[in-house]
């Protein structure tokens, strides 16, 4: 018989097993399940993404070094605590109590989110083609001639190393 909230295991292998391996066991298996959620990254709304943008050029801070980084009119410091909340529900960042207060620390690199999300926008809008996002930006004039160059020389130094 297995005992609901627990995975699916034979009642023979939890006869054997102490409450302190059990409990470990269990504890592996909810570090496992984390892992598979972090590995599906949710897209940050624009708050979120704004909020996230700040620590990691912080790296680790608290609350209220983010709402020092917002320009005037700074938002509520209590707006920011749950757009950070939320970020830590999300695996994006994690928390580290000191007294009464917590420091957040990014779990995630901007470079991984970047790329996770740009991909997408490259797949979904531009026929998964970056040729295509180029001349799009080229055509729409968002792209100076001397912008091509640079990302000509960047591509042309990429194929070096």
């Amino acid at each position: 018989m297995i005992k609901e909230g627990r995975t699916k295991c034979s009642p023979f292998f939890y006869h054997y097993l102490t409450l302190q391996h059990l409990y470990y066991y269990e504890h592996f298996v909810d570090l496992r399940r984390n892992r598979k959620k972090l590995t599906t990254m949710n897209k940050l709304t624009q708050q979120e993404e704004e909020v996230m943008l700040y620590i990691w050029s912080l790296q680790e801070c608290f609350v209220k070094d983010i709402v020092a980084k917002f320009p005037e009119p700074q938002p509520p410091y209590t707006t920011v605590a749950s757009i950070v909340n939320n970020l830590k529900r999300k695996g994006y960042v994690t928390a580290k109590r000191y007294g009464n207060t917590y420091m957040y620390t990014p779990l995630i690199k901007q470079s991984e989110y970047k790329r996770t999300f740009l991909g997408g926008v490259v797949r979904n809008y531009f026929a998964n083609s970056y040729k295509e996002m180029v001349s799009f930006f080229a055509k729409e004039q968002k792209l100076s001639a001397e912008d091509l160059k640079d990302i000509i020389d960047l591509i042309e130094k990429g194929k070096e190393e």
